[in-house]
């Protein structure tokens, strides 16, 4: 196996798409990732713990993005514009859409990761709730928003992912918290 060629991690994660598609997640393992992709076992386990992490590389630097945008913004920003900018930034990371959408597909058909891509995001709204915290949002007024990033995140991903005119991310975001502004009366933006 030439555990020396390049791009190992992008290499195993389209074997795991490719094997979890054909064969289901559960009855895919390491070994046969690791030797669709060429690469050895002790290969996989240098760069993911465990056959789940293959769908969710990535997840902490989405995070971060997310974060370092709301830390960057202004401190007289609205509290849901610096939340829509954040997310708008962070979709800029994601892999083209057709990726995403196997990957939702994936992870939609299997609880095991569900659950881990619920843990996954829940993280995530903790790091935002955090990051406005920090910049004097008061703590009710964080949860709420970063919960209202989380949903607008999720609702855009879906229309995203769907949309047949393959409009940009930008878009179905502002669509998203547009839509939760009038569920909850806040006509300014």
């Amino acid at each position: 196996m030439s555990r020396w060629e390049p791009n190992a991690p992008g290499r195993l994660q389209e074997a795991a798409f490719a094997l979890y598609t054909e064969q289901g997640y559960d009855e895919t393992t390491v070994a046969e990732i690791a030797a669709r992709a060429g690469l050895t076992e002790r290969t996989f386990f240098r760069h993911f713990a465990d056959k789940r992490e293959v769908l969710f590389d990535g997840s902490e630097s989405f995070g971060s993005v997310l974060v370092d945008v709301i830390d960057a913004a202004p401190a007289s920003d609205p509290v849901l514009s610096v939340v829509t900018a954040a997310v708008e930034a962070a979709g800029e990371a994601f892999p083209p859409v057709e990726v995403v959408s196997r990957r939702r597909a994936l992870i939609l058909a299997n609880p095991e990761l569900l659950e881990r891509e619920l843990i996954k995001m829940f993280s995530i709204t903790c790091a935002i709730t955090e990051a406005l915290r920090r910049r004097g949002t008061p703590d009710a007024a964080a949860e709420l928003a970063a919960h209202t990033g989380a949903s607008v995140l999720h609702v855009a991903l879906d229309h995203w992912i769907d949309d047949p005119a393959k409009r940009p991310w930008k878009i179905h975001v502002r669509e998203a918290m547009d839509e939760a502004r009038a569920l909850i009366g806040d006509a300014t933006h």
